[in-house]
């Protein structure tokens, strides 16, 4: 654990950001998560996150829900949840979960029940790819930061007698 150097972990950092950013599994808004944490909040990226994987857990419950009842035809409810878990995604850049809500909701929008399953499936896979990602990319950073306190120990201070001459 030690043996990790800060910089390493940030490199591995960065390099798994690129990745999602170039999958299109993040875009920029992510970025301005990042840049409103600070040492007053240094886990504010992580909070906003798992209040969204709450949340989103709980829509993707629903939105299952609704579509294995076999007498299923309330559309509109299914196009309310879908516009809150576009909302949610967007606002942390959870750029393909916002897609595929977007796909979604245009077969919900058709009464395309047979479009909706396939898009819940697709919605599923990508919302557990960016959990895992993002749970990845929280483990480096936490690593990070004990290896940077760990290079930079807190300096205790002892209050010295002043030496008299």
């Amino acid at each position: 654990m030690l043996g990790l150097s800060v910089d390493r972990l940030r490199a591995d950092m960065n390099r798994l950001l690129a990745l999602l950013f170039h999958q299109g599994v993040l875009d920029e808004q992510f970025l301005q998560l990042q840049q409103l944490q600070d040492e007053s909040s240094p886990n504010f990226v992580s909070e906003v996150v798992n209040i969204y994987f709450h949340e989103s857990e709980k829509l993707l419950r629903n939105l299952r829900a609704l579509l294995v009842d076999k007498e299923f035809s309330d559309y509109k409810k299914m196009g309310v949840h879908l516009n809150q878990f576009m909302g949610s995604s967007s606002s942390i850049g959870a750029k393909r979960v916002r897609n595929v809500c977007v796909a979604f909701r245009a077969a919900s929008d058709q009464n395309n029940r047979a479009g909706c399953l396939r898009a819940l499936e697709l919605l599923e896979y990508e919302y557990c790819y960016l959990k895992n990602k993002l749970h990845e990319l929280f483990q480096i950073e936490q690593q990070r930061i004990l290896a940077a306190a760990v290079r930079y120990p807190v300096q205790q201070h002892h209050h010295q007698q002043p030496n008299n001459p």
